[in-house]
């Protein structure tokens, strides 16, 4: 038989660890000194020490190895335990290329800008949102203000009139849906009604945006920069392995005419995986 110490150099683990399997019942030494208390091994456990370490080598827990060894599983459950442990290692290595991609993607976009900020990219789900708004189509990005102006009174003046109080002011971007010249666009703006009792009227109509995955990113400052931070969300974007689905969306949690500096904007643009 062999000691404790030359069994755990044989079976390289440490003395420690075949202590603790003793104690879990799932290595019991052959022979325990009754005065002593030292611990001895026979050869022939080797084999049940390798069977250990290899399942803890594909990640098993040591009640999974309790099963298997303590219990005696049949070879169609240890099948079926594996074939489990083999989806959650796939599972976790898909996750982490998708995590490899993200870290690719904010040190591309470190390099394409000096603002930190901008870098600070999210993948959530959007929140459901209920939205009273107009609409005007035929839009370049030139036409985005104004539009704005055009359109928000008139969802105010619509509110007012129905007793319902505005929300955070939300703004939705589409293609023109090939009916006007490539770029152009359709601007739907409003704000978030709640569950208020708003009807539809006065150019106006309520709809409840659908909750979708999206890349998000924090903007602070005047519209003279939001159309670089989309760009530089969008890089993050295509970099990341993502691909741009359905339309994007600006949400203005503050907005300050007189003060550019302290509005507070999300970009919210829905992604699928490529």
């Amino acid at each position: 038989m062999l000691t404790i110490g030359a069994f755990a150099r044989l079976g390289q683990v440490s003395p420690r660890m075949l202590r603790h399997y003793d104690e879990l019942g799932l290595l019991v030494p052959q022979h325990v000194d009754a005065g002593s208390g030292y611990r001895r091994y026979g050869v022939h456990q080797l084999g049940t020490l390798h069977r250990i370490v290899a399942l803890r080598d594909v990640g098993f827990g040591l009640e999974q190895i309790r099963k298997v060894i303590v219990d005696d599983v049949s070879v169609e459950e240890l099948k079926g335990m594996l074939r489990l442990r083999h989806a959650q290692i796939e599972s976790a290595v898909g996750e982490e290329k998708e995590r490899l991609r993200r870290v690719e993607a904010h040190l591309r976009a470190l390099e394409w800008s000096d603002t930190v900020e901008l870098q600070d990219i999210v993948i959530k789900r959007t929140q459901p949102v209920r939205v009273a708004q107009a609409s005007a189509g035929g839009l370049t990005h030139a036409d985005i203000a104004a539009a704005f102006g055009r359109l928000l009174p008139r969802v105010v003046a619509h509110l007012e009139a129905t007793g319902a109080k505005p929300g955070i002011s939300v703004g939705i971007y589409e293609d023109d849906g090939g009916t006007a010249a490539e770029g152009e666009l359709v601007l739907h703006a409003g704000f978030d009604v709640g569950d208020q009792d708003v009807p539809d009227g006065d150019g106006v109509e309520v709809v409840d945006l659908p909750v979708v995955e999206v890349a998000a990113a924090v903007y602070r400052g005047g519209a003279d920069g939001i159309m670089a931070a989309w760009e530089a969300l969008v890089r993050w974007i295509d970099t990341s392995g993502y691909q741009l689905v359905g339309n994007c969306r600006e949400l203005y949690h503050e907005w300050d005419d007189d003060n550019p500096s302290r509005n507070v904007m999300e970009l919210q643009q829905p992604i699928t995986r490529g």
